[in-house]
C-alpha cells in the first residue's frame, strides 16, 4: 500500500517530459528531423538517403514490345541499363519463335508474354500490367538510340509532357524498303490533314509517357496501327506532347521488319477512316453527304435543262435516282450531327477519367 503514492508520483513526473518531447519533435521540420537521423549512424543515413531518393525521383519503367528479336534484344536491354540504371526494364513478347524471351530474361529483363498476335495487342498488355511515373516505349529490333532514352523521360518529368515521341531523324534513309518511306510520306500527310499537323512521325515506335497517358489510353488497336491510335488519342484530348528529333539506326544483320507495306498500309488506312468516322464525324458524314449531293447535282443538270426547254422530265429514272441521292445525303448529314454531339460527350468522359488519374511521382 505504500508504494502507490510513489508509483502515481513517478507516472505524473513523467507525463510534463513526455509532452515536452512531443512538442519538440512538432517543432523540427521534416529536414532537421532527417539530417538528424542520418547523423545517427551510416545504416540510417544509408536508409533516409534511399528514402529520398524514391520520394524525388519518379520511377520509370522501360517497355520493350518484341516479337523474334533474339538477335537484338539483349544489346538494347543492356543499352537501357546503361542509360536509365534506375529504370524497370520489361519485355513484351507476342509469341515469338526464337528464344527472344530467353535472351532477354538472362540480359536482366522482366519478360511477359503476350499470346495474342499483333503489337496493339502488346500495348494494351504492356500498359496494363505495368505500374510507374513514366513509361518509356521502344521496339526490341535496336533501331532506336538507348543513349537519348533520358532526354524523352526529362520532357516528361520536367516539362510535363504526356507524350513524347522520338522522331526519326533519317527515316526515309534508314526505312529499309522503299515502300516503308513511300507508306511514312503518304501517311502521314493523310495524318495532318484529317487530325492536324502537330506531329511529323506518327509511326515511331519511340516514346515516352505519363502515368495519365497510359492509364486513360483505350488502346482499341490489334496491329502496327496501334502508334497511329497514340497520336489520335493525344489529339483528341488535346494533351501536351511534343517530338524530339533523335538518331535512327538500321536492323541488325540477319534480322527482319515485322511490317508488311501492303498488309500493315490497309490496315492502318482503315484505321484512319475509323478514327475520322469515331473521333470526327461531322466532318466523316458531311464529306459523304457532299458527295452525294454533288452527284445529284451533276446528274440533275440535264433533267434542269430539259425541263425549262420543254417543260417536260422525259428522263424519271434518273430524277427519282437525284431525289434518293438527296435523300441519303439528308440522312448523312443528319446522322453525323447527331453524332458529333455524342463525340463531344465522350471526350468530356475521356478528359475527366483522364484527371482522375494521379500524376504520380512527376
Amino acid at each position: 500500500m505504500p508504494s502507490k503514492p510513489s508509483i502515481k508520483r513517478k507516472t505524473a513526473s513523467k507525463r510534463p517530459a513526455a509532452a515536452a518531447s512531443a512538442a519538440a519533435i512538432g517543432r523540427v521540420s521534416a529536414p532537421d528531423f532527417a539530417e538528424a537521423l542520418k547523423a545517427t549512424s551510416p545504416v540510417a543515413a544509408g536508409l533516409v538517403e534511399t528514402a529520398q531518393r524514391s520520394h524525388m525521383q519518379p520511377s520509370v519503367a522501360v517497355i520493350l514490345p518484341c516479337y523474334n528479336e533474339a538477335l537484338a534484344i539483349a544489346d538494347v536491354v543492356r543499352s537501357f541499363q546503361q542509360s536509365l540504371p534506375d529504370a524497370k526494364i520489361f519485355v513484351f513478347d507476342n509469341r515469338s519463335t526464337d528464344n527472344t524471351a530467353e535472351v532477354a530474361r538472362a540480359a536482366g529483363a522482366q519478360v511477359f508474354l503476350e499470346r495474342r498476335a499483333g503489337k496493339g495487342n502488346v500495348v494494351r498488355r504492356m500498359f496494363a500490367e505495368v505500374d510507374a511515373d513514366v513509361y518509356l516505349m521502344c521496339d526490341g529490333d535496336g533501331t532506336y538510340d538507348a543513349a537519348s532514352a533520358p532526354q524523352l523521360i526529362k520532357a516528361v518529368t520536367d516539362d510535363h509532357m504526356d507524350m513524347v515521341i522520338g522522331a526519326r531523324a533519317n527515316i526515309h534513309q534508314e526505312a529499309h524498303r522503299a515502300g516503308h518511306a513511300f507508306g511514312n510520306m503518304l501517311f502521314n500527310s493523310i495524318y495532318r490533314t484529317l487530325f492536324g499537323n502537330e506531329y511529323g512521325d506518327i509511326f515511331s515506335g519511340y516514346r515516352a509517357f505519363s502515368r495519365r497517358f497510359v492509364k486513360s489510353f483505350p488502346a482499341l488497336s490489334s496491329g502496327f496501327e496501334i502508334e497511329t491510335e497514340l497520336s489520335v488519342h493525344a489529339s483528341q484530348l488535346k494533351l501536351p506532347t511534343c517530338e524530339i528529333s533523335l538518331p535512327y539506326g538500321k536492323r541488325q544483320e540477319g534480322s527482319k521488319s515485322k511490317l508488311n507495306s501492303v498488309r500493315d498500309g490497309l490496315k492502318i488506312l482503315k484505321t484512319f477512316i475509323m478514327l475520322a468516322k469515331e473521333t470526327r464525324p461531322a466532318m466523316f458524314f458531311g464529306s459523304l453527304s457532299g458527295v452525294l449531293v454533288a452527284l445529284a447535282a451533276v446528274l440533275a443538270v440535264p433533267l434542269f435543262t430539259t425541263f425549262v426547254e420543254t417543260g417536260l422530265v422525259p428522263r424519271l429514272p434518273t430524277a427519282i435516282l437525284c431525289t434518293g441521292l438527296i435523300l441519303v445525303a439528308s440522312l448523312f448529314a443528319i446522322a453525323g450531327l447527331i453524332l458529333d454531339s455524342l463525340t463531344r460527350f465522350r471526350i468530356e468522359n475521356k478528359r475527366i477519367l483522364y484527371l482522375a488519374i494521379k500524376k504520380g511521382g512527376i
